[in-house]
């Protein structure tokens, strides 16, 4: 059975898109895998479909509210141009087989990722400290490059060619990576056999790696919001399906892990210069006497209810000329002088997203300890199970991935339900409610961190050796709550970044979610530097040593509990003063509209 997608992308492009694939993959091209992307939905590139348009209705005489339930009216449509099908096409049916993309995608992503901080201590032979500090701006550029493949899919390419031509680097980058390892001329050797230079092999090896980073950048925020663009907002079953959504994309991708801003700057631009060239005029007594776009240029665009938040922007929005029709006429076609209500909202909501996005880097510091730190000390503890059998040190980032699984199952299937009846509320728990629950977790990891290393370290002390008799699985407590934290925090920022931006920057959005985990990683990698520095003034031992049995990654795992504690402070008094997206929803079809305003 063909199933459609629905996609935020503009038609032409898809039909480019399509029409390459047809060329290069005759034969394979009506299979049903490629039939899921070559039927998608997508925004309508011309004036919107009329619901009364000839031919919608399939019998006639049926009520306008069966059509309303039938068809989508997002302005979506297929790859023929039609108004989608809602029985056939997009939810679950095309989510689901776009989850199961991100789980293959992050199968060979953390199978790298997390063996990366092993492979340059042992095969290349670097120190610990610099070691940590590669993985970290490897990581930085891998969650920050998200922001222009973000751009490039909203402004330029939209988010099926920008998932397929990142697909296609992403590839290029394995097939380099598996390279280093197969033709005997870049293969690493070791150097009391051979006396041939690592620097070639360092060379491809780096570039392999990057070259995944940018696949990566395209790949992640087209592929997550494109999934998300399969449930209506304005119907409430898919609505709702959304909101499960996020929980079961990370689950796909924790199995993964388990296994192995042109527009909106553009908008903000002239909202600033317009508030500013108005900053004298007085408010109007009412919000309603703010501009909007009229109802002959509304078309199927989400429009945005007024707040208080920032009222200094709605002086954009005042009209100068009510009562000189000519001079108003004039006064609507310059951008720069007046704005929309809508226009100023989503200036609003980009700028309460900044203090958002601050808060979460504390957390993402203390995840980026995941992957480097906790690796390490895994790598140098008891890792035997019965039989002899030793556990891989990557492995035990496994940990995190099942406690994550439980948690966003639990969560959807059991505490939503319970919170919806409990407080009436179709979230359960608001979204940033969510974010600091999981923020509260991360302190009780990086405490645990903290206590469990410094017994590591009274262990080491007592028996002088490199590897330490004490079980691996002492590092258990640390890796679940996290896991916990990510279950919250993560789907959260996820649900936050794409709910809480305009509808035309999505894509965008989640890339900025992912920007908070990579500029975490660049952040992580100062804090080391800077603590690195000034724990070792004076020729005393410092934090980081090359030997980590004489280090002491206990009192870097408090100093980062304490800066999440005192971040998760400012975080809730920032939630607490919070305003959520206001959207002016439609009600009926054809010659019938009012407005159901509710907050999103």
């Amino acid at each position: 059975m063909v199933c459609y997608i629905k996609s935020a992308i503009e038609l032409p492009l898809l039909s480019s898109s399509a029409a390459v694939l047809e060329v290069v993959f005759p034969r394979i091209f009506n299979s049903p895998s490629i039939l899921l992307f070559s039927s998608m939905r997508a925004e309508a590139a011309a004036t919107p479909t009329s619901p009364m348009a000839p031919g919608l209705f399939d019998k006639k005489g049926r009520g306008e509210a069966q059509v309303e339930e039938k068809r989508v009216y997002d302005s979506s449509v297929d790859h023929k141009g039609r108004v989608p099908l809602r029985a056939s096409t997009g939810a679950w049916k095309a989510a689901l087989f776009i989850i199961a993309i991100e789980f293959s995608e992050r199968l060979s992503y953390f199978g790298l990722a997390t063996n990366l901080i092993i492979y340059l201590t042992k095969v290349l032979h670097q120190d610990v400290k610099t070691a940590a500090k590669n993985v970290n701006y490897w990581s930085g550029v891998t969650t920050m490059m998200p922001l222009v493949g973000g751009f490039v899919a909203d402004a330029y390419l939209g988010r099926f060619s920008t998932v397929l031509c990142s697909t296609l680097i992403y590839l290029g980058g394995l097939i380099l990576l598996s390279m280093c390892q197969l033709v005997p001329s870049l293969k690493p050797c070791d150097s009391g056999t051979c006396h041939r230079s690592l620097r070639v092999h360092e060379i491809i090896f780096s570039v392999a790696i990057y070259l995944i980073s940018i696949g990566t950048g395209g790949h992640k925020p087209s592929l997550e919001s494109f999934g998300a663009d399969q449930f209506e907002d304005d119907h409430e079953e898919e609505r709702k399906k959304k909101m499960s959504y996020f929980n079961w994309w990370n689950f796909g991708l924790c199995c993964g892990v388990l296994l192995g801003v042109t527009v909106i700057v553009y908008i903000e631009d002239k909202v600033l210069v317009a508030a500013m060239a108005k900053r004298h005029l007085p408010y109007p007594s009412d919000a309603a006497q703010l501009y909007e776009a009229p109802k002959s240029q509304k078309s199927d665009k989400r429009l945005l209810c007024h707040t208080d938040q920032i009222r200094f922007l709605d002086k954009a929005a005042i009209i100068e000329h009510r009562d000189d029709e000519a001079a108003f006429e004039a006064e609507k076609l310059n951008t720069w002088r007046l704005a929309t209500v809508t226009q100023v909202e989503e200036t609003k909501l980009i700028l309460a997203m900044v203090p958002i996005w601050l808060a979460s880097l504390p957390f993402g510091i203390s995840i980026a300890q995941t992957s480097t730190f906790f690796i390490k000390q895994a790598s140098i503890m008891d890792r035997k199970l019965a039989g002899g059998f030793d556990i891989p040190p990557a492995s035990v980032y496994s940990l995190a991935a099942i406690s994550m699984i439980i948690t966003v199952s639990c969560y959807d299937k059991i505490l939503v339900p319970f919170l919806r009846r409990a407080t009436g509320n179709e979230r359960g728990i608001s979204i940033l409610r969510r974010i600091g629950i999981g923020m509260g977790f991360s302190i009780v990891a990086m405490a645990a961190a903290a206590i469990v290393e410094r017994k590591r370290l009274r262990v080491a002390e007592a028996e002088q050796t490199s590897v330490v008799s004490m079980s691996v699985f002492w590092l258990a407590p640390q890796f679940i709550i996290l896991g916990f934290a990510d279950g919250f925090t993560v789907v959260g920022l996820q649900e936050y970044f794409y709910g809480q931006v305009p509808d035309s920057m999505r894509s965008l959005g989640l890339a900025f979610y992912l920007s908070v985990l990579g500029t975490a990683n660049f952040l992580s990698s100062l804090l080391i530097t800077v603590v690195d520095h000034l724990t070792g003034e004076g020729g005393r031992a410092g934090w980081f040593s090359k030997d980590l049995n004489k280090s002491r990654l206990d009192l870097f795992y408090w100093l980062l509990a304490a800066i999440n504690a005192v971040n998760l402070c400012g975080y809730v008094y920032q939630a607490s003063r919070y305003s959520y997206k206001n959207v002016q929803r439609k009600v009926g079809i054809a010659n019938f509209t009012e407005q159901d305003i509710e907050s999103s």
